[in-house]
């Protein structure tokens, strides 16, 4: 038997620990390799993905880098040996340094592109910076408006995310503190773009009603000005998760907007496929040729990952995914939900990352209106 360890698991106080003597191979089942490194520094992060799968990744080791509370969640920046700086929130993965663009352009920019002159975006929830960092690409924009209620969030980001720190300084971002739901209500301003860069679904909490029906009829799309677009992530759109809560989101936006548009793309700190939902009123004309044309002129520096021919082919559903779509009948309500599985827990295989009980496995967090359960 090898070293001993720390385990961290879920219950509903939080994260117990115990230790006990640890076999090296039985690491293979938990990332599924056929092999892995015997170091006894050697730390791992997992997410339960289902009830029968888990998502492992092997940290540096400094392990975690820095650690924070705020009054509504717990913040986490791990050094991951495949995915790089990896920001964690109540141990959820929020993004990964080597792949975020993937996810932050397919969420930014068809709609700004689509748009034939986006002047202002208000985004909700975005702390971490990435989704107005891909924003303020944009030449035509304005103003640039991202409402997160989470002040140690945004503070712990723009210290960290080095990537982020040009875009949470730039003169055409206005940074708001507060409720985005309550920001959108009282607001008097009218936004060209609309942006749901929130957490997914998840059973525990109210955080489904940012994605009911009656907040995209009566709160979000009054917001729009005439021929604006609504985008939002619509959590994994995979060949065996779509229909978690991909297929239902999709639904619930035709019920309010005349053209929507799902779209796909591979995230591999996700280990899944992701969607995103794009809808307007007015329809959506724009093919691969001139989207290359307004990526060129509009775009301030280079895309990682977006061009025309891309999009045209995320918004390609495959035939599973397609027939979901087309029969899905579910709508969300208030009162009829449907939530994203599973939650991050912390794996160490040493006592020296100093990780500590810096998650919390089952924390209802207050955010943007919703009460996020992890």
């Amino acid at each position: 038997m090898g070293e001993a360890v720390e385990f961290y698991h879920a219950n509903g106080n939080g994260f117990s620990k115990f230790s006990e003597k640890f076999d090296p191979k039985a690491v293979v089942l938990l990332n599924g390799s056929n092999h892995i490194e015997r170091d006894t520094d050697s730390s791992w992060y997992e997410e339960t993905i289902d009830d029968d799968l888990k998502w492992s990744f092997a940290l540096n080791v400094n392990g975690v880098l820095h650690k924070g509370t705020s009054e509504y969640q717990e913040i986490a920046l791990l050094d991951t040996k495949r995915f790089g700086k990896v920001l964690m929130i109540d141990g959820k993965m929020q993004s990964a340094e080597v792949d975020e663009f993937i996810y932050h352009e397919c969420l930014i920019h068809p709609a700004l592109l689509c748009h034939p002159k986006p002047e202002r975006v208000f985004i909700m929830g975005g702390g971490e910076g990435s989704a107005a960092r891909e924003a303020l690409k944009h030449k035509l924009l304005d103003k640039v408006t991202m409402c997160d209620i989470d002040q140690e969030v945004v503070d712990f980001c723009r210290r960290h995310l080095t990537v982020n720190q040009e875009a949470f300084s730039h003169h055409k971002l206005n940074l708001i503190i507060n409720d985005a739901k309550a920001e959108l209500e009282k607001s008097c301003e009218k936004f060209d773009i609309i942006v749901g860069d929130l957490a997914d679904p998840v059973e525990g909490g109210p955080c489904y009603q940012l994605y009911t029906k009656s907040f995209y009829d009566k709160i979000l799309k009054p917001k729009l000005n005439h021929g604006g677009i609504f985008v939002t992530q619509a959590g994994p759109a995979g060949i065996f998760t779509h229909k978690e809560v991909f297929t239902s989101i999709y639904n619930t936006i035709k019920q309010v907007f005349k053209y929507v548009v799902p779209y796909a793309a591979h995230i591999p700190s996700f280990a899944d496929t992701w969607g995103w939902v794009m809808a307007s009123d007015e329809p959506f004309s724009i093919n691969a040729e001139k989207m290359d044309r307004r990526i060129e002129e509009r775009i301030d520096g280079e895309l990682n990952y977006l061009n025309g021919a891309q999009f045209m082919s995320s918004a390609t559903m495959n035939k599973t995914v397609s027939l979901s779509l087309l029969n899905e009948t579910h709508v969300y309500t208030e009162e009829d939900a449907r939530f994203v599985h599973g939650h991050g827990v912390a794996l160490l295989k040493s006592q020296e990352t100093g990780w500590g009980n810096c998650c919390t496995a089952k924390k209802e967090v207050k955010k943007n209106g919703s009460f996020y359960s992890y």
